[in-house]
């Protein structure tokens, strides 16, 4: 996608965000973006992005460029719903070349399917409080988008990995655990993948509003640290009994949802084809570029 006149608005620049940001700045995309404290919003000046300082909790909201084209949505929501939505529905309503929204949401709205696979389909049914109001501001995005006459699309995301989030870093950290509950499968997806997505969406109107943004295979955790281990030639930890394990309860809480994520959505509609289709490919490309740098 031509970079030239495209401005790309992030509201909040975080690990997904700034993997949109590199594969589109190079290309001319302008690029803007917020922050929550002055020091942080330098920090990305020195970047190159546009900084706009926004505190959610400030009773008047900043004013945001009039030439952005796209926004991205990666802010999470509160117990009042989306931070985003609520202080800038009328700026983005009244935005003339606004013509996508994004929104990054969480397979967790499908809640608990027993193993089951899910598609864009299956009726949310969310477990945990975080997966109730991220299908609430998938709805008022999507409401909002409608009743302003603007393209908006969510995309919903499992465990996401990649350079410097990843069972490899764990490992080497100590912090890696083979946590094992029977049956338990988990879809995950590497960061470049996302932001593939993305720019697909970005550059297609496509029909459809809501994509999951997973990989190919829904895997035990176990078995990704296992993977991990070996590509390290390290010992793998040792195998802990989920019932037994000393997790917090917004660790045990994941192993509340079980099933298995389709992604055939994004293949036919966006065209996408996963650069790590499975958890191991992404890492095996992990530990190449660890090895290089060492």
């Amino acid at each position: 996608m031509n970079g030239a006149r495209q401005h790309l608005l992030c509201f909040g620049l975080g690990y997904c965000a700034k993997a949109l940001v590199a594969r589109l700045k190079p290309r001319g995309w302008r690029i803007s973006g917020t922050s929550r404290t002055v020091e942080s919003a330098a920090k990305l000046q020195d970047l190159g992005v546009g900084a706009i300082v926004f505190d959610s909790g400030e009773a008047t909201a900043p004013s945001l460029p009039t030439t952005v084209t796209h926004a991205l949505i990666s802010v999470p929501p509160g117990a009042q719903g989306d931070p985003a939505l609520r202080a800038f529905c009328d700026q983005l309503a009244a935005m003339e070349q606004l013509r996508w929204i994004g929104y990054l949401s969480t397979v967790g709205v499908y809640g608990d399917h027993g193993g089951a696979w899910v598609h864009e389909g299956t009726p949310p049914a969310p477990v945990s409080e975080r997966g109730r109001r991220r299908l609430a501001a998938e709805s008022a995005w999507l409401d909002f988008a409608e009743n302003s006459a603007k393209q908006a699309q969510v995309f919903r995301l499992p465990g996401i990995y990649g350079p410097g989030r990843n069972a490899l870093e764990s490992l080497r950290q100590g912090k890696a655990r083979r946590i094992v509950k029977p049956a338990q499968v988990f879809n995950r997806i590497h960061v470049a993948d996302i932001a593939a997505t993305l720019e697909a969406a970005m550059a297609k109107s496509a029909g459809e509003t809501i994509f999951n943004v997973t990989d190919d295979e829904p895997a035990p955790p176990q078995d990704v640290v296992t993977l991990a281990a070996e590509l390290l030639g390290l010992e793998p930890p040792l195998v802990q009994n989920f019932d037994a394990a000393e997790l917090s309860p917004m660790a045990r809480s994941f192993y509340d949802e079980n099933k298995r994520v389709e992604n055939k959505r994004i293949k036919q509609v966006l065209g996408v084809k996963l650069a790590y289709p499975t958890y191991r490919e992404g890492l095996r490309a992990l530990v190449h570029d660890l090895t290089a740098d060492g």
